[in-house]
């Protein structure tokens, strides 16, 4: 049995095209946090099995979600995603054979309608399919990442995300990103100097557009390094300003 796990807020617009690419797992759990939208609704209709759990930090969320799986196999989705036809039935056929406890996916992402190949964004091999005994993710706010027990391997199909369509989304995500990975920093105790945001910031621009060639993705790609190097600069000028407040 495949059980697919998706967490939720406001993605009124997402989850449906999201939970029909997943139409061929046994379970679809969708765990919303308080959506303003439509979204616990979509699902619903979609026939999934929805429930509700207050935010508790990206990990935190989708562990509960993961332990609310009935499968042997679970396949982790974000609402933003979409798995193709081919990807499908690789991944039944891969859990079929069970010879390895998880499989890495090549993730091909979009940014303002563009397939993004470069940049550091393509392949961006993510654990997502594992046997559900033996993993769980980190309980980091941001960034949260499978830690599977025994072999990993990789799967030759990809996933599709489309998580900035517009460049208002762009904004909105670098901002939400930044407030927690700066709260992350913060938690940890590191010192960070005000000038820890312009050089950071400067090198994500940098290691994106040119030693990731990201030049290579057009004006998309122009955009999404600044966009890079803006979230990285917010993040440690936020972690710096609560740092200043503790003093």
């Amino acid at each position: 049995m495949l059980s697919a796990i998706i967490i939720t807020r406001n993605e009124a617009a997402n989850i449906a095209a999201c939970l029909e690419s997943v139409a061929f797992c046994s379970e679809r759990i969708v765990v919303d946090c308080g959506s303003e939208d439509d979204t616990v609704g979509i699902a619903m209709a979609a026939g999934a099995t929805v429930l509700t759990h207050a935010w508790s930090g990206f990990g935190a969320q989708k562990n509960f979600a993961l332990s609310q799986a009935r499968g042997d196999w679970v396949l982790s989705i974000d609402a933003d995603e979409r798995v193709p036809e081919t990807l499908a039935a690789e991944i039944l056929t891969m859990i079929g054979l069970a010879v390895e406890n998880g499989y890495e996916i090549a993730r091909l992402s979009t940014f303002l309608g563009r397939p993004m190949r470069h940049s550091g964004w393509f392949p961006d091999y993510v654990l997502r399919l594992f046997r559900r005994d033996k993993a769980r993710f980190t309980d980091d706010l941001v960034h949260e990442r499978v830690i599977c027990e025994g072999p990993v391997g990789r799967l030759a199909g990809v996933l599709h995300h489309h998580p900035v369509l517009r460049l208002e989304d762009a904004i909105a995500r670098m901002d939400r990103y930044s407030t927690a990975g700066a709260g992350m920093i913060a938690a940890s105790r590191r010192r960070v100097s005000f000038a820890s945001g312009i050089t950071h910031g400067l090198w994500s621009f940098l290691r994106a557009y040119i030693m990731r060639l990201g030049f290579l993705d057009g004006r998309e790609g122009f955009l999404l390094a600044v966009a890079n190097a803006e979230g990285t600069y917010y993040r440690y000028m936020k972690a710096w300003l609560a740092g200043r407040r503790r003093e």
